[in-house]
């Protein structure tokens, strides 16, 4: 969680205005590749890849951070600088072994990935920890602290809070590392026993949905995509589990694709009755940020007066806690 070189009209003319990228892939001969500006910094463009080689150019004002997903849907993160140009080079049977150079933030990124390839999570999340108190002022502890103390499963939200603090101290004129430490803090109310957080938002149909709408005895909020199986397994199970309750079970779903048309399709292929979002913003959907979901596939159990009772289950331990509550 291939990509397609756009032109981009500009006014600017000055080298220096813009960012390039090279890159070439091994094993990946032709295809798309997603490339997105993280916190809604940039639109989802595509890159596309001729003979396993592509080249991306855009006009660039101020320091980005990009990521780039495959059609895998691994994700690489590039850190772009006005001016510059980096080359990426890497096998895509192997994609954790990428090399990127050009810039200091992408190598110092590079040789992250490196040493954590072959670690297990806990080492990772180690190693994340130890990277961010090294370098409080670098994007990459941005990056970094996004990918491994948020979006990952049964995510700390203490510790992350924690890691945020280290950022925005070595920052103290960031107001977006401020937020963000609000931010984070305001995601440990939606751990289970609580109250889920107010929400609202426009469904695939652009009709309004929102937590209040979560009012029946048990109510589920999922996220899924296209492209894992497991969050599609989940959505048929709740699907056959809503044709056996009926009212007594509300869902909202919410669709990590980023196309909607394709996203439109699986819901009516799958009859899907309820409502779904999907704003093509992947990560980025404002929902998420709302209600914590931060792993995929993730859930939200909540009962008739909007406590959370369960967080990121399973196929088994939906379907037993949905019987536990409605039986």
């Amino acid at each position: 969680m291939a990509f397609i070189c756009l032109i981009f009209t500009v006014s600017c003319s000055q080298s220096n205005d813009y960012f390039k990228i090279e890159g070439s892939f091994r094993g990946m001969n032709q295809g798309e590749l997603y490339i997105y500006g993280t916190h809604g910094s940039h639109k989802l463009d595509t890159i596309g890849l001729q003979k396993g080689e592509f080249e991306y150019r855009i006009p660039l004002e101020d320091t980005l951070t990009f990521v780039l997903m495959f059609p895998n849907f691994s994700e690489l993160p590039v850190f772009a600088v006005p001016g510059a140009t980096i080359k990426i080079e890497g096998d895509a049977t192997h994609l954790k072994e990428t090399q990127i150079k050009g810039t200091d933030d992408n190598k110092e990124m590079t040789a992250f990935r490196l040493q954590t390839s072959q670690m297990t999570p806990p080492e990772v999340n180690k190693a994340a920890a130890q990277f961010i108190k090294d370098h409080p002022t670098s994007p990459v502890s941005r990056y970094i602290f996004d990918r491994y103390f948020i979006r990952t499963q049964d995510a700390d939200y203490q510790l992350a809070h924690e890691m945020a603090e280290v950022m925005r101290l070595a920052n103290p004129e960031d107001e977006g590392l401020a937020l963000l430490s609000r931010q984070v803090e305001g995601l440990k109310i939606n751990q289970k026993g609580l109250k889920i957080p107010t929400f609202s938002a426009k469904d695939i149909n652009g009709n309004s949905v929102s937590s209040a709408d979560l009012n029946a005895k048990a109510n589920i909020i999922t996220l899924w995509a296209s492209w894992n199986y497991e969050s599609m397994a989940l959505q048929n199970l709740l699907n056959r589990l809503k044709g056996k309750y009926g009212d007594d079970l509300k869902i909202i779903s919410v669709c990590l694709d980023a196309n909607l048309k394709e996203c439109k399709r699986i819901v009516g292929r799958d009859s899907i009755k309820w409502s779904t979002v999907c704003d093509g913003q992947m990560w980025e959907t404002p929902i998420l940020q709302k209600t914590g979901l931060t792993y995929l596939p993730d859930n939200i159990v909540i009962d008739q007066q909007g406590k959370i009772i369960a967080r990121t289950l399973n196929y088994q331990k939906m379907t037993d806690k949905l019987k536990e509550l409605l039986e």
